[in-house]
């Protein structure tokens, strides 16, 4: 049920390149053992506040979720407490996980690593992972959440794309042989730009060595298993919780300045500001009234994937 609500979240809050579409991959991983959707990991505190968690190929929000349940507990105690992950699935969206620790109180940060579909800055080769990083921050009302990747776009959302026979952005991706590309098939083969050129590309390095770090994990010209139903996922993934004992006046403060920001003058009197996490919050209530949509192949597939799967699904409740 938790790998379902992380799919269906991501279509809620408009971002189906981390949704429904990853369904059939992550079924076949099971089929074909990569996957054993019945462990929750297994860790062990390697010192006080760092939780080394062996996900033992458990499915990534499962075993992300569980991990975030024995931070928090350990932050309350000693103010900061972080789990380097390994051998864990894909995560999905980042934001589902530290929105689920702000709404304890506690900041939530995490970071991913994924297979190499990044160019370096001035390059055309893919050598970097996507890199995301999320950050909650708790307020007296709903909280600052930051999710991005490193890169311009994700990878999922040029699937996305290709699914749906739809053209890239141009600056997205190169194709295989280093050219610009606004094909997502061949960007597919290709790679992906930095976000802010420079930036981006130095802060995916920076992530990417210290998610390596961290989890034990493999660097992104060695991983596997986020976009393919053949290898053994070794990403890896880090998750803080950070519990500093805000008092109510000083989260309700957090909440009046994101406010003054909203309010602010916009430069397009027709959008007005906005501060990160509300444009997928909106997407979600509109998506709760009004359903959302989904490409008539996916749809189909799943249907198929329903009625083939029925057996392996309820061994898994089992």
């Amino acid at each position: 049920m938790q790998q379902a609500e992380v799919l269906v979240e991501a279509e809620l809050r408009g971002h189906p390149s981390h949704g429904l579409q990853r369904l059939p991959r992550i079924l076949t991983r099971i089929d074909k053992g990569l996957i054993d959707p019945r462990t929750r990991g297994k860790s062990h505190w390697r010192t006080p506040s760092f939780l080394d968690v062996d996900g033992l190929r458990g499915l990534g929000p499962v075993v992300a979720l569980q991990a975030c349940a024995i931070l928090a507990e350990r932050a309350s105690s000693t103010g900061v407490a972080v789990a380097g992950i390994r051998n864990s699935n894909h995560l999905g969206m980042l934001a589902y996980y530290v929105e689920r620790l702000a709404n304890e109180g506690i900041i939530g940060i995490a970071l991913s690593s994924s297979e190499a579909l990044v160019h370096p800055y001035g390059g055309t080769t893919a050598l970097l992972g996507t890199n995301p990083l999320a950050i909650a921050v708790p307020t007296s009302d709903r909280p600052l959440v930051v999710d991005l990747a490193t890169s311009v776009v994700s990878m999922g959302k040029i699937h996305h794309h290709a699914a749906n026979g739809s053209a890239i952005p141009e600056g997205w991706a190169r194709d295989s042989d280093g050219g610009v590309t606004t094909n997502a098939a061949n960007a597919m083969k290709g790679s992906i730009a930095p976000f802010g050129d420079a930036k981006g590309y130095a802060l995916g390095m920076a992530l990417e060595l210290l998610v390596a770090s961290i989890a034990g994990s493999s660097l992104a010209p060695e991983v596997r298993g986020t976009l393919d139903a053949d290898a053994v996922c070794n990403k890896g993934d880090v998750l803080i919780a950070v519990d500093v004992g805000r008092q109510p006046q000083v989260l309700a403060c957090f909440s009046s300045y994101l406010d003054r920001i909203r309010q602010s003058r916009p430069a397009d009197p027709m959008r007005p500001v906005t501060v990160p996490g509300d444009g997928a919050r909106s997407r979600r209530e509109r998506a709760l009234n009004d359903g959302f949509e989904i490409s008539g192949n996916l749809w189909d597939e799943l249907k198929a994937l329903s009625r083939s799967n029925e057996a392996l699904v309820k061994g898994i409740a089992q």
